[in-house]
């Protein structure tokens, strides 16, 4: 079973994400912040980590830097989900070290297409 750690500040929006991907198969784990994602992407190692972008204590471009220094965690696919869908939004989160992008509110189809297409055997 493919292991996806989630991180967003908004209990709410965890819970809906966290409720897709348990009822497609996945075990879920979640964190609050980015420091907590990536406290417990070091304990879990994850398939799959989803960052929204603005939290507090570490935002997600934060977290995904410290993941892409981390030797054990550096090849982990990152996604943004995110609330900032400005025009170059998504090529500031790719450039900065996520492999994929969502926008919130999240469409299922366009959440469940990222999330396979990450997982996908390189």
């Amino acid at each position: 079973m493919k292991r996806i750690l989630i991180a967003d500040d908004k209990p709410n929006g965890r819970e809906l994400v966290r409720t897709i991907l348990e009822n497609d198969g996945y075990e879920v784990f979640e964190a609050g912040d980015g420091q907590q994602a990536l406290d417990k992407a070091r304990q879990v190692h994850p398939d799959l980590v989803i960052l929204d972008l603005h939290m507090p204590v570490l935002d997600g471009f934060g977290a995904v830097e410290a993941l892409r220094k981390d030797a054990e965690l550096k090849s982990t696919p990152v996604m943004a989900l995110t609330a900032s869908a400005m025009m170059g939004d998504r090529e500031r989160a790719l450039g900065a070290g996520f492999t994929g992008y969502c926008t919130k509110p999240i469409r299922l189809s366009v959440l469940r297409a990222e999330v396979s297409r990450l997982l996908r055997p390189a």
